[in-house]
């Protein structure tokens, strides 16, 4: 199984750059995972940002601290297992932690989604709710388990709580890709897959104005970047529920990652 996970798609031009990237490589892929939780400008999903992303090609989206930032998530999460949140939100939250789903191989994989609980606003045990997703996974399913944490100490010890079990950990919510990817016991992981957007950013806003917070700690309000983004994603390659490769991808419409962003 071939599967490309596609890192935080943040506002328009993370949309633009995943669909220009998925009409032209959506058939190289068995299965396709793609973070939309800031897709509203930044700040949640709606039913637009959500449909916009499965017409693309997207097989799921995972969300993250932003799940129900727009009031239209709850009920949208409700209706379709192919958007799923944290499994470590409450019991008795809107929605699924995670959903197992047919590839386009005809194999299955089970895709699952928790928060760390280091330097963002503390849910139930990350830990054990993965440990529940792999329980509850298929004997034969590939199991892909996204990490979404500020801190790099708490994504790696994931990937090593998860080492053999999972077919891959794979970090997110920083916005920035990290190098370190790798497989360990058919376990791939990196602390990072990074941001789908505009590059030349703060972590997908306009400069402007978190400069200005930065400088004066008045309250400002953020805007999203505007100008061309880039795609940031890892492809893995699982058989049955082991990993054998995982590779960093970056990709923009022109070829070059991070050229002439504005």
């Amino acid at each position: 199984m071939r599967v490309l996970f596609i890192g935080d798609v943040f506002a328009t031009p993370g949309i633009r750059v995943v669909q220009r990237y998925l009409q032209a490589h959506a058939a190289e892929y068995d299965l396709i995972v793609a973070n939309g939780e800031n897709t509203a400008g930044g700040f949640g999903i709606t039913r637009k940002h959500f449909q916009e992303l499965r017409t693309a090609g997207v097989d799921v989206v995972t969300l993250g601290n932003h799940a129900f930032d727009q009031a239209e998530a709850a009920e949208l999460l409700e209706e379709t297992p192919r958007l799923i949140r944290p499994a470590t939100y409450p019991v008795g939250t809107p929605g699924l932690g995670h959903v197992s789903v047919q590839a386009r191989n005809g194999a299955r994989a089970t895709v699952g989604q928790v928060m760390g609980r280091v330097f963002v606003e503390a849910g139930d045990d990350p830990f054990a709710a993965a440990d529940a997703i792999v329980d509850a996974a298929g004997p034969e399913d590939a199991v892909i388990i996204e990490m979404h944490a500020e801190a790099t100490s708490e994504k790696k010890v994931m990937a090593y709580h998860l080492q053999g079990r999972a077919s891959a950990v794979i970090g997110s919510h920083t916005h920035v890709q990290t190098a370190d990817e790798i497989v360990v016991d058919g376990t791939a992981s990196i602390t990072d897959v990074g941001m789908s957007g505009v590059q030349h950013s703060s972590i997908g806003l306009q400069f402007e104005e978190v400069h200005a917070r930065q400088l004066t700690k008045r309250p400002r309000r953020f805007k999203p970047a505007t100008g061309s983004g880039t795609l940031c994603a890892v492809v893995i390659e699982i058989e049955g529920r082991r990993a054998k490769h995982i590779e960093r991808l970056q990709w923009r419409a022109n070829g070059v990652a991070g050229e002439d962003e504005s």
